[in-house]
């Protein structure tokens, strides 16, 4: 499914692209880059996997989800080299610390819980996670949070409408909100950039899939605004 949500990858790729090129730019917004890659990478996963539940209790069917597309842990290993990078080992530790404990003991976890929760719950466990990321003691907990942030919200939309332009207005206005509410008060950031970041991924995922609606048909086909041919003699 990542293949059809072009414009969701498309912002993946340019958020790590962003991310390789922090430590030049502005090392100081690596954390929040971290961050917003660790909620895409949730998301992504949630909607890659098109599994609802665990095969079997079998080691490798634990990592069946890593051996389906190893290529995804590149994103990682990418991050953390550019702490090093940066000069930033507790980062690095945090980002390495973090990806293991998603992919190999927190995805399989609560991957087959919450596939059994309807939206409504979805979302509250949603906010819930949000509200909790906020007073985060500790780096690697903060992005652990963020990557069940990302399950919650791939969830939350695979149960919802795709392709609704209501649905893509309300995430998008719910994203520059949260955004401004962000920078103009940055006490709420911890708590905001979460929100705009999960509301931003859901307009792209919308914006992946959306459709013209439908129209009647009409006899003889085309628009009523269009120029009808001249009909064959």
């Amino acid at each position: 499914m990542m293949g059809e949500l072009r414009a969701l990858g498309i912002a993946h790729g340019l958020l790590l692209g962003l991310l390789l090129a922090a430590p030049l730019v502005a090392p100081d917004l690596m954390p929040w880059g971290v961050e917003a890659l660790f909620i895409m990478g949730g998301f992504q996963l949630r909607l890659a996997d098109r599994r609802w539940a665990m095969r079997a209790p079998i080691a490798r069917h634990w990592v069946s989800h890593i051996r389906m597309g190893p290529i995804r842990l590149v994103p990682w290993g990418a991050a953390a080299t550019v702490a090093l990078i940066a000069r930033d080992a507790p980062l690095a530790q945090a980002i390495l610390l973090a990806a293991v404990t998603c992919e190999l003991l927190l995805y399989p976890m609560v991957a087959p819980l919450l596939s059994q929760c309807r939206r409504p719950v979805v979302a509250a466990l949603l906010i819930l996670l949000m509200a909790t990321g906020a007073g985060a003691a500790g780096e690697a907990i903060r992005y652990m949070l963020g990557f069940a942030i990302g399950l919650s919200a791939g969830l939350f939309w695979l149960r919802g409408p795709d392709g609704d332009a209501r649905a893509l207005a309300l995430a998008t206005a719910s994203s520059i909100a949260a955004a401004m509410c962000a920078a103009a008060m940055p006490v709420t950031a911890p708590l905001a950039f979460p929100a705009a970041i999960v509301c931003a991924t859901l307009a792209l995922a919308h914006l992946s899939v959306q459709r013209r609606r439908p129209l009647p048909w009409r006899q003889g086909g085309g628009s009523p605004f269009m120029r009808r041919a001249n009909p064959l003699r």
